[in-house]
């Protein structure tokens, strides 16, 4: 069994404190420090004095590092990106190829103008790793374009029946329920 040291009981005069201090304007921690409690301790006794704690410095703050975090990521996921580029782009680079073995242990080595099949794969496993952590780290957003793009095949759309009807010298009637 351990003499671990008893909390001391909260009196009213530790509440008569916590009350003015925090008339003063102090925050939690500073509270606790003044009157050697822990931080849980005094958030109970606001609690039950129903005395709430400005919270607006802290909010800004982790709303700032969580922007701090966000930036982080995506310069790291575009790093990535640009990693997964150039394993793909030595896919069709000149390499060289090496050996080193038999019973001298000799090296060899060979210029070829691209990397062998197995390389091949190793890059682009490499790469394609790269690319899904980058993807991970800012996922693309779902409605990114999407409304562009249906705009963009409608008129596209439009425009090749148009073209059409004009090459074939059918006119252009837009009740006849044949262009959609």
């Amino acid at each position: 069994m351990t003499n671990a040291p008893r909390p001391r009981p909260v009196t009213e005069a530790d509440e008569q404190a916590v009350r003015r201090l925090h008339a003063e304007g102090l925050g939690r921690n500073e509270i606790a420090r003044r009157l050697d409690r822990g931080t849980r301790t005094i958030s109970v006794i606001a609690a039950r004095l129903n005395i709430e704690f400005e919270c607006t410095r802290t909010e800004k703050a982790t709303q700032h590092r969580t922007a701090q975090l966000a930036e982080k990521r995506a310069i790291l996921a575009d790093a990535l990106m640009d990693d997964a580029l150039r394993l793909t782009a030595q896919m069709w680079e000149p390499a060289v190829v090496f050996n080193i073995g038999g019973k001298d242990n000799t090296y060899t080595e060979e210029h070829v103008p691209e990397p062998p099949a197995a390389d091949k794969r190793a890059l682009m496993s490499a790469a394609a790793t790269a690319a899904a952590q980058s993807l991970r780290l800012v996922p693309p957003r779902d409605d990114q374009g999407v409304s562009e793009a249906v705009s963009l095949l409608g008129n596209l759309a439009a425009g090749l029946t148009t073209v059409h009807q004009a090459l074939t010298g059918q006119a252009n009637d837009e009740g006849d329920g044949d262009a959609q």
